[in-house]
């Protein structure tokens, strides 16, 4: 780690400290000894003593002794915090009753070791923070609140750990380089994953300590089966994932559990089994006597994990003569059915199940985008239709769409918006700046706030945590703030990771200079790529501009007008030096001090938005110099820098962080040992995917209107199961479920209805338990409804999977959205394109289907998870389609009565489509009746409220009705 130069202030600063120091130890004592002498009796006193004159020398005793009882706790308080320094201890003990005594000694401590070796500790900005942990707080936060700098850790734990990682780092290192082979004895083992006993899964982590005794060695069985074809036709990509049935080729000098010699000897293993281990022993290049992948391949996917996700269960270990495997591979085995037993945790990835601040702002900027991308098509605003039915996603993007459903927690992100903006409105009522916050701290719901330095008394509800540099708000006060027309006041808090139960924010516009992160390059662009995507799409911010440099993946697409790529880091110097500059002249103009005071101003939407830059690459040593002077002043102008160093030592770095392979972040001045939050290539990529699929401006290929489950609308095809979704829920052809279980049922059964694609298990228990669940009620929520459900006359179960282990609908459990959709696309792509009677016909049944709004009597409190479909913007679409084309359908033959009675029915559903309204207007002029066209722009008028009415159709009536105005005025 970098060591703080010391400069001249420094020097001046100790001498000063020691001089307060000498003269309060030494002098204090030294004065009242000479002047005033022991003020106790020499002995003992008498009775006669107590019946004495109490005189002025009296008083001048007792002050004496509160004065000598005050330089003794002040003296205890300089030892302690002396010890702490010299020995490296984060949490000095705390003296009783020493409260500002101690503070006062601490800084004079802190002041006259900044020209020793100890310097280091004490950056800028963060000697203001080195208070003492209040016993009473919650041990949820105890991390956050317990040592001086920023974090709770001490900083002789979190050496230790960096030296163990690095001894790990160096051992994974020397194995792939000895080729990714650890065989010894002449002979290779073998594991095959059992489903798991009783509620226990198992991880390659476990695995790896049981058997290698050492669990950091997981990525030696990564690179040993990674990329190879499982016996489900399968492969491993990730070494959080594995499944129950899969074989694991195991280093040589693996050891324990069931112990046999194969395929001969082998009485405890099935014929099947025996096959399936040597056909896999054919497989990949290992059975050549390839290294495999390189140990780089662990890098982000395992970052994450050595087997957080615990998908396999107990595992049994075979052993296989090397002269048995044979030298060339022999292709993919024919897959299995997935099993029930890997409901829980198949195919998602980690590293967004457990970012839930990311993962909402994610599925919230997409969602977004795809409501967009339809009201373009609908709209015609980019050249031709795109349809109703956005693409659906598949493999490792299906995958990360199901991870972010899984991991989002938008009730975080709304109640950490609300607190912040609610703060920063308080503040400003009553007429108090902001504070600087350096971090926040999320524990159990409840928000921390780390100031640099202490700002008075909180607004309530918020209140003061442990010390003066702590604010805190509880959920249950959160919960009652409501939205606010004020700034996002702290929008550069960005995720960093996790630390006991409580995540870190680190505030990346308030550090005083520059955030450095070393470590492997691919961990780094893990880091940065999370940073980068959350900053990108969180939700308690307004506006920003987040320059990337060095990204290997191009982040734009989730937010093009936030994100910004540059070439090189001479691009990004010429860049920031004039934005500083015009920062700086900003600022100065309107007098004001920091953009957090401009942020409580009058221009607070406009100005002071932060810019925040993320360079991933090692700068040059002279563009490290410029980047370290630019950023000197940067946290007052709201400029914030993360910069990538492989060596870990850059210039006007105030706080230095490491990645390691294991997924830590560390830094050890600071105290902090944090799981990190990674965003790793693969799931990186599969993101990127979905939001350029989601794109607006994207050419379609292919039939995009195409419905992704059409059925069939003849008599032939009646289905077993029919639920009305479009409008009030009812469901034909099963028998209302008992007791309190049947509102949960219907609402599995709706949510499988409107994703015939099938959903992964996981996303269906997140739906209907935002909060978590366990995997027995999962399960038996799964057995009930399958029950519930039923067969259909061949025996098929109507709840099944598809190929990956999601849950799908039989074609037989139909919704009346499903035949929406298809008797719109056979009027308009099908039977009805060559036949006007056949094209009206279904035109006219389409739309006699709707009866409202999507479920329109669901219960408050449930189904909460439509907030993140885009079937509520879909819907009214769809309808008001079917309404146009069966108003051109009878304009065609000049019923305008026809016409304007199927508008009408359209817009009992689509209100707010103003194409709706055009046709209308159009199909009204046509009667020829003006009074009725009049009464008509009345309504409208009335409905568009304040706004008024839209230009076009403004513009539609002054064609239509010239006198329109004169005529709505004259009737009032």
């Amino acid at each position: 780690m970098r060591i703080r130069r010391r400069s001249f202030g420094d020097f001046v600063k100790a001498f000063f400290a020691f001089v307060a120091l000498a003269v309060l130890l030494v002098g204090v004592p030294g004065a009242l000894a000479t002047q005033i002498g022991w003020p106790l009796p020499d002995g003992v006193p008498s009775f006669d003593w107590l019946q004495q004159e109490i005189t002025v020398h009296t008083f001048l005793n007792i002050l004496t002794v509160i004065v000598w009882l005050a330089w003794a706790q002040f003296t205890a308080c300089v030892l302690v915090e002396m010890k702490a320094a010299l020995s490296g201890v984060g949490v000095p003990g705390r003296v009783p009753g020493a409260g500002p005594s101690q503070l006062l000694a601490r800084q004079l401590v802190a002041a006259l070791l900044l020209v020793g070796a100890t310097a280091a500790s004490f950056t800028p900005g963060l000697s203001q923070l080195g208070n003492s942990y209040d016993a009473n707080q919650k041990p949820t936060v105890a991390a956050a609140q317990a040592t001086p700098g920023l974090f709770a850790q001490q900083q002789e734990q979190a050496s230790g750990a960096a030296a163990a990682l690095a001894e790990q780092a160096s051992h994974a290192a020397a194995h792939a380089d000895a080729g990714g082979s650890t065989a010894k004895q002449g002979d290779t083992k073998y594991y095959r994953i059992q489903p798991p006993e009783g509620r226990h899964h198992d991880s390659l982590w476990e695995i790896a300590q049981r058997h290698l005794g050492d669990g950091r060695r997981y990525k030696e069985i990564f690179e040993l089966n990674k990329d190879r074809v499982q016996p489900d036709g399968s492969k491993l990509s990730e070494a959080s994932l594995i499944r129950p049935g899969w074989i694991m080729e195991m280093p040589g000098d693996a050891r324990g559990g069931d112990l046999v010699e194969m395929p001969d000897e082998a009485p405890n293993v099935s014929p099947d089994v025996q096959q399936q281990i040597g056909d896999y022993a054919q497989t990949g290049d290992h059975a050549q006597g390839g290294g495999g992948s390189g140990a780089q391949s662990g890098g982000g996917s395992g970052a994450q994990g050595g087997g957080h996700e615990h998908a396999g269960g107990g595992a049994t270990q075979v052993s296989v003569p090397d002269q048995q495997r044979p030298a060339h591979a022999t292709g993919h085995q024919q897959a299995t059915a997935v099993g029930a037993e890997s409901d829980s945790s198949f195919g998602l990835p980690e590293a967004l199940l457990t970012a839930p601040l990311l993962a909402a702002g994610l599925l919230g900027a997409l969602g977004r985008r795809r409501r967009q991308a339809l009201w373009q098509s609908a709209f015609g605003a980019v050249g031709g239709r795109r349809g109703m039915e956005p693409p659906t996603p598949s493999g490792d993007a299906q995958d990360v769409q199901d991870a972010l459903l899984v991991g989002a927690d938008p009730e975080g992100v709304r109640l950490l918006d609300r607190s912040l903006r609610g703060l920063a409105a308080s503040l400003a009522e009553e007429s108090r700046a902001l504070p600087v916050v350096y971090a926040a701290w999320l524990s159990n719901g409840d928000l921390h706030l780390q100031l640099a330095q202490p700002a008075g008394k909180p607004p309530a509800p918020w209140q003061q945590g442990q010390d003066q540099t702590f604010w805190m708000l509880s959920r249950t006060d959160a919960e009652r703030y409501e939205d606010v027309d004020t700034a996002a006041p702290y929008p550069g808090l960005v995720s960093l990771g996790t630390m006991d139960d409580s995540r870190l924010l680190l505030n990346l516009e308030a550090v005083p200079g520059i955030v450095s992160l070393s470590g492997r390059e691919a961990d780094r662009a893990a880091v940065f790529a999370s940073v980068a995507a959350e900053l990108a799409t969180n939700g308690w911010s307004d506006r920003m501009t987040i320059t990337l440099v060095g990204f290997g993946e191009d982040l734009t697409p989730l937010a093009p007008n936030r994100i910004r790529h540059l070439e090189d880091v001479e691009a990004l110097v010429e860049t920031m030096e004039a934005e500083t500059r015009q920062r700086r002249g900003a600022l100065g103009a309107a007098g004001h001090d920091s953009v957090l005071t401009g942020r409580t101003g009058p221009a607070q939407h406009t100005r002071w938005a932060p810019h925040l830059v993320l360079l991933a690459a090692q700068p040059s040593a002279e563009d490290a110099v410029t980047l370290a002077e630019l950023a000197a002043d940067a946290s007052r102008l709201g400029i914030g820098y993360l910069v990538g160093t492989e060596t870990g030592d850059l210039p006007g770095a105030a706080w230095e962080m490491e990645i390691t392979g294991e997924g830590k972040l560390l830094a050890p001045l600071l105290g902090l040992e944090l799981d990190a939050q990674l965003l790793p290539v693969a799931q990186q990529r599969a993101v990127v995917e979905l939001f350029v699929e989601a794109d607006p401006e994207r050419e379609s290929g292919g039939p995009a209107t195409t419905p992704p489950f059409l059925v069939d609308i003849s008599e032939q095809g009646r289905p077993a199961v029919y639920a009305r979704l479009v409008g009030p829920y009812e469901i034909i052809g099963l028998d209302t479920p008992d007791g309190e279980r049947s509102a949960l049922l219907h609402e599995a059964l709706a949510l499988l209805l409107l994703h015939r694609e099938g959903v992964h298990p996981r996303v269906l228990s997140s739906a209907l338990w935002p909060r978590g669940v366990t995997d027995d009620v999962r399960s038996a929520l799964l057995d009930r409804l399958r029950i519930w459900l039923g067969t259909d006359p061949d025996g098929t179960p109507r709840l099944g999977r598809d190929a990956s282990g999601r849950l799908t609908l039989a074609k037989t459990v139909v919704s009346d959205l499903d035949v929406l959709r298809s008797l719109y696309h056979e009027a308009t792509q099908g039977k009805g394109v060559d036949s006007r009677a056949v094209r009206g016909r279904l035109l006219t049944d389409a739309l006699v289907l709707v009866r409202g709004p999507l479920l329109a009597d669901r219960p408050e409190g449930r189904y909460r998870w439509l907030t993140h479909e885009i079937v509520d913007a879909q819907l009214p679409l769809l309808v008001a389609d079917t309404g146009l084309a069966l108003c051109e359908f009878h304009m065609e033959k000049n019923r305008a009565e026809k016409a304007i009675e199927a508008l009408q029915a359209a817009l009992r559903t689509a209100p707010a489509d103003e194409r709706l309204w055009h046709e209308l207007l159009r199909a009204t002029h046509s009667t020829g009746d003006s009074e009725r066209l009049t009464e008509l722009a009345t309504d409208l008028i009335g409905r568009s409220g304040a706004r008024g009415l839209p230009p076009r159709t403004e513009a539609l009536l002054d064609e239509l009705l010239p006198t329109w105005r004169d005529a709505i005025a004259a009737t009032g």
